[in-house]
């Protein structure tokens, strides 16, 4: 079961929030908390995000998920990025307050929108000169282009972030194929990717013989739950 909370906001609005306690029998060790933001056409009880804080949670991962603004006043057509960045900001800084006094690590990423959001902030901070005291980024399908517009590439910002970063994406996601991802992350310090076989933008598996939407998911959550451990050394 999830804990729900709410968060403030500089500009004086609240979001609500999700916290996916971690199953520490599975990884007493781990002690790392996964702040996941969902797409832009989806708030944080949509199934994919439901699904992952679950999954992850099970594997050990404490998963936090939120709602951005205009998700949670039910609008369809995301805010501006600044304002999406600082509603990030602002949660990020509010599962701090809440790992005041722990030694509890901190990833953060989300699914399309939501990780490209993460990966902008961190972004933002190291090129201010400021850590953003993340250790890492989990981005499930990266929205590298909008469909159909490669020209139009959102990794400008992606070389600029030192923490870690693991892309989760479909071999055939239509918002950026791995071989489209493969040469940008090829300038980044540490990145991986993690390739789902016949995947689209939601890691959905077509065909006859194909997997289960749940056998895809427990793979990837299998390999974020290696990853994590890995670089949390």
């Amino acid at each position: 079961m999830a804990t729900p909370f709410t968060i403030p906001l500089d500009s004086g609005d609240m979001v609500s929030a999700l916290d996916y306690a971690a199953d520490t029998a599975s990884a007493p060790d781990l002690r790392l908390t996964l702040i996941l933001a969902h797409g832009a056409g989806a708030p944080q009880t949509h199934p994919f995000m439901t699904a992952f804080a679950r999954g992850l949670s099970s594997r050990g991962l404490q998963v936090i998920t939120f709602n951005f603004l205009y998700k949670e006043r039910g609008r369809r057509v995301p805010d501006p990025g600044a304002r999406l960045e600082a509603c990030y900001r602002n949660v990020i800084a509010a599962v701090r307050e809440r790992q005041s006094g722990t030694d509890r690590r901190l990833f953060v990423g989300g699914k399309s929108m939501g990780g490209r959001i993460a990966s902008q902030v961190v972004a933002a901070d190291a090129r201010a000169g400021a850590s953003s005291g993340v250790d890492g980024l989990v981005l499930l399908g990266y929205p590298l282009h909008p469909p159909g517009r490669p020209e139009k590439l959102r990794d400008a910002h992606l070389p600029t972030v030192t923490a870690p970063m693991l892309f989760v994406q479909g071999s055939r996601d239509t918002f950026g194929t791995p071989e489209e991802l493969r040469p940008v992350l090829a300038g980044c310090a540490a990145a991986e990717l993690f390739v789902v076989d016949g995947g689209d933008h939601s890691f959905k598996v077509r065909g006859k013989n194909a997997p289960t939407e749940a056998q895809v998911h427990a793979r990837v959550q299998d390999a974020i739950r290696d990853w994590v451990g890995r670089v949390r050394g």
